[in-house]
């Protein structure tokens, strides 16, 4: 959210004014005093378009904060519900400018993107005027120096009387970006104050949760109260799961074979009433009846999977192990597992994995050859 990008910021001395969160209207009286009296008052959710959305609103009093504070708190704005708002100080803005640094996936890379035409209608501008957006790529190995940095003051187009204090900030900025494990930091605006000093206003971060390791304080940072319970429980027991709105939940080995399960699956659902994958659960390379019974306690507690596709490619994890594994997970799941499941094994060890599946002879376990077939039966059973 804002505030934590600024406190982020902050950390890496971007000029920065974070200001207070509350979550009550009472409280933002008192924030707005502290901030100055004049405040801007702004939901705080993972989203953008707040603005135009009516979640950032100008209180000229403390007392006027408490209403703007009441009107944003309890608004969804994307389907969020904004539970907290930031109080920050009203700012003398000159102008404003669009700055960020990302991940170009495409060019195996990082890549600067900034105007000096930000603001609310940054996307208007990108849309209508591309050539107002400079994009500078950065090698990873080389970073954002001195050189770098003047570059991108060039090509953005920045002010002379800006130029020098755009290059430190935009160095700090690159501090952020690598030293946090950022995939995105997006400042809109980066504002010329009236006193003709820059300042980030607002503040967006994407973090690498693959990096997480070595962030054990990016832990705060997640916001556990709109999280999926389910995504939730998946990720307390080590899964690598998303929840999606469907009926035939989903578990595979292997990210590659679990997206191509969720294609086949959307079109053997379109012969049977527009059926849909629950979810996205990969089990990775080892499929032990824990990890099995993880998954599968996961999948049969989501209220809208009526029935379950279980796909495995045999590889390092023979076949006859994934079998046990389904054989152990439903004797630990015992009355909770309670909805059909299709299995498909394939792949190391696969006869013998079918023979441990055909003698467990388990009610609710259909065997089929192929991912084709077992999808179609899969989205019948849901169906019904």
């Amino acid at each position: 959210m804002e505030y934590q990008a600024k406190q982020l910021f902050a950390k890496h001395d971007v000029p920065v004014t974070v200001g207070t969160v509350v979550t009550s209207p009472a409280d933002a009286a008192a924030a707005a005093e502290e901030q100055g009296g004049r405040v801007v008052v702004k939901a705080q959710v993972q989203a953008g378009g707040r603005g135009k959305a009516g979640g950032v609103k100008l209180a000229e009093t403390p007392q006027d904060a408490v209403a703007r504070a009441g009107d944003i708190l309890g608004m969804e704005i994307k389907g969020l519900t904004v539970h907290r708002v930031l109080v920050a100080p009203a700012a003398d803005i000159k102008d404003e400018y669009y700055f960020s640094f990302l991940v170009d996936r495409a060019n195996r890379g990082y890549l600067c993107i900034a105007s000096v035409e930000g603001g609310v209608e940054i996307e208007v501008v990108a849309h209508d005027k591309p050539e107002a957006l400079a994009k500078v790529p950065v090698d990873p190995q080389a970073g954002v120096d001195d050189a770098k940095a003047a570059e991108i003051v060039a090509a953005t187009g920045f002010p002379a009387e800006v130029a020098d204090e755009a290059r430190e900030v935009i160095k700090r900025l690159w501090d952020v970006f690598i030293k946090e494990d950022a995939t995105l930091v997006e400042v809109n605006p980066l504002a010329l104050l009236g006193d003709g000093h820059l300042e980030a206003l607002d503040g967006k971060m994407t973090l690498d949760a693959n990096a997480g390791f070595r962030h054990p304080d990016h832990a705060e940072f997640e916001d556990k109260a709109a999280a999926d319970p389910l995504e939730a429980k998946a990720k307390a027991k080590g899964l690598n799961y998303v929840k999606l709105d469907g009926d035939v939940g989903i578990i595979g080995n292997g990210a590659g074979l679990v997206m191509s399960t969720l294609d086949v699956v959307a079109y053997a659902g379109e012969r049977h009433g527009g059926v849909k994958p629950a979810n996205f659960l990969d089990i990775g390379g080892g499929a032990s009846a824990q990890v099995m019974a993880d998954g599968l306690d996961v999948i049969l507690n989501d209220t809208q999977v009526k029935s379950v596709f279980v796909n495995v490619f045999g590889g390092i994890t023979a076949c006859d192990a994934v079998a046990n594994g389904i054989v152990n997970a439903l004797e630990i799941l015992g009355d909770e597992a309670n909805k059909p499941l299709v299995v498909r094994l394939d792949g190391n060890n696969v006869e013998e994995g079918r023979r441990i599946l055909d003698e467990a002879n388990h009610p609710l376990v259909t065997l089929a050859d192929t991912m084709d077939g077992a999808a179609d039966r899969a989205a019948e059973l849901a169906s019904r």
